[in-house]
Protein backbone atom coordinates (compact mmCIF):
# COMPACT_ATOMS: atom_id res chain seq x y z
CA UNK A 1 0.00 0.00 0.00
CA UNK A 2 1.43 3.39 -0.99
CA UNK A 3 1.68 6.18 1.55
CA UNK A 4 -0.28 9.32 0.87
CA UNK A 5 1.71 12.48 1.36
CA UNK A 6 -0.14 15.55 2.54
CA UNK A 7 1.49 18.93 2.10
CA UNK A 8 1.45 20.96 5.29
CA UNK A 9 2.59 24.54 5.60
CA UNK A 10 3.65 25.55 9.11
CA UNK A 11 2.70 29.03 10.18
CA UNK A 12 3.15 29.04 13.98
CA UNK A 13 1.71 32.51 14.51
CA UNK A 14 -1.23 34.25 16.10
CA UNK A 15 -4.21 34.54 13.77
CA UNK A 16 -7.63 36.15 13.92
CA UNK A 17 -10.41 34.11 15.53
CA UNK A 18 -12.19 33.07 12.32
CA UNK A 19 -9.10 31.95 10.39
CA UNK A 20 -9.47 28.23 11.27
CA UNK A 21 -13.07 28.16 9.96
CA UNK A 22 -12.04 30.07 6.82
CA UNK A 23 -9.31 27.48 6.20
CA UNK A 24 -11.77 24.63 6.71
CA UNK A 25 -14.33 26.21 4.33
CA UNK A 26 -11.54 26.19 1.74
CA UNK A 27 -11.39 22.40 2.14
CA UNK A 28 -8.18 22.37 4.17
CA UNK A 29 -7.45 21.26 7.71
CA UNK A 30 -6.03 23.65 10.28
CA UNK A 31 -4.19 22.60 13.42
CA UNK A 32 -4.42 25.19 16.16
CA UNK A 33 -4.42 25.65 19.93
CA UNK A 34 -5.47 28.32 22.37
CA UNK A 35 -2.56 30.17 24.00
CA UNK A 36 -2.09 30.69 27.71
CA UNK A 37 -1.79 34.30 28.93
CA UNK A 38 2.02 34.52 28.87
CA UNK A 39 2.23 32.88 25.43
CA UNK A 40 -0.53 35.14 24.15
CA UNK A 41 1.32 38.27 25.22
CA UNK A 42 4.51 37.16 23.47
CA UNK A 43 2.54 36.16 20.35
CA UNK A 44 0.82 39.57 20.32
CA UNK A 45 4.17 41.36 20.33
CA UNK A 46 5.36 39.18 17.45
CA UNK A 47 2.09 39.88 15.62
CA UNK A 48 2.63 43.63 16.08
CA UNK A 49 6.04 43.29 14.40
CA UNK A 50 4.50 41.23 11.57
CA UNK A 51 1.73 43.77 11.03
CA UNK A 52 4.19 46.69 11.17
CA UNK A 53 6.25 45.01 8.44
CA UNK A 54 3.12 44.52 6.34
CA UNK A 55 2.28 48.20 6.86
CA UNK A 56 5.79 49.13 5.71
CA UNK A 57 5.38 46.99 2.60
CA UNK A 58 1.83 48.23 1.86
CA UNK A 59 0.91 50.09 -1.30
CA UNK A 60 -1.29 53.16 -1.15
CA UNK A 61 -4.23 50.87 -2.00
CA UNK A 62 -3.57 48.49 0.93
CA UNK A 63 -2.32 51.00 3.50
CA UNK A 64 -5.64 51.50 5.28
CA UNK A 65 -6.24 47.76 5.53
CA UNK A 66 -2.78 47.21 7.03
CA UNK A 67 -3.32 50.07 9.48
CA UNK A 68 -6.58 48.41 10.55
CA UNK A 69 -4.73 45.14 11.18
CA UNK A 70 -2.09 46.90 13.26
CA UNK A 71 -4.78 48.80 15.17
CA UNK A 72 -6.56 45.52 15.98
CA UNK A 73 -3.33 44.13 17.41
CA UNK A 74 -2.78 47.31 19.46
CA UNK A 75 -6.33 47.07 20.86
CA UNK A 76 -5.79 43.43 21.78
CA UNK A 77 -2.45 44.18 23.44
CA UNK A 78 -4.10 46.90 25.53
CA UNK A 79 -6.73 44.40 26.69
CA UNK A 80 -4.23 41.60 27.32
CA UNK A 81 -2.10 43.85 29.53
CA UNK A 82 -5.05 45.48 31.27
CA UNK A 83 -4.62 48.95 29.80
CA UNK A 84 -7.28 51.24 28.41
CA UNK A 85 -7.33 53.34 25.26
CA UNK A 86 -7.44 56.41 27.53
CA UNK A 87 -4.22 55.34 29.27
CA UNK A 88 -2.51 54.87 25.92
CA UNK A 89 -3.70 58.28 24.77
CA UNK A 90 -2.40 59.90 27.98
CA UNK A 91 1.05 58.36 27.45
CA UNK A 92 1.01 59.46 23.79
CA UNK A 93 0.14 63.03 24.78
CA UNK A 94 2.87 63.10 27.44
CA UNK A 95 5.45 61.87 24.94
CA UNK A 96 4.30 64.51 22.45
CA UNK A 97 4.72 67.22 25.09
CA UNK A 98 8.16 65.94 26.14
CA UNK A 99 9.61 64.96 22.76
CA UNK A 100 7.22 66.33 20.17
CA UNK A 101 5.22 64.51 17.53
CA UNK A 102 6.11 64.06 13.85
CA UNK A 103 4.38 67.14 12.44
CA UNK A 104 7.62 68.80 11.35
CA UNK A 105 8.72 65.72 9.35
CA UNK A 106 12.24 65.86 10.79
CA UNK A 107 14.69 63.19 9.60
CA UNK A 108 17.80 62.87 11.78
CA UNK A 109 20.81 62.19 9.60
CA UNK A 110 23.71 62.35 12.05
CA UNK A 111 24.87 63.55 15.47
CA UNK A 112 28.45 64.59 16.19
CA UNK A 113 30.23 64.54 19.56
Amino acid sequence: MAAILVAMTKHEKLVRDRIPEIIERAGKTATWRELRDAEFRVALKAKAVEEAQELFDATDDTLLSELADLEEVVETILTAYGYSRDELEAVRETKNEDRGAFARRLFLEAVSD
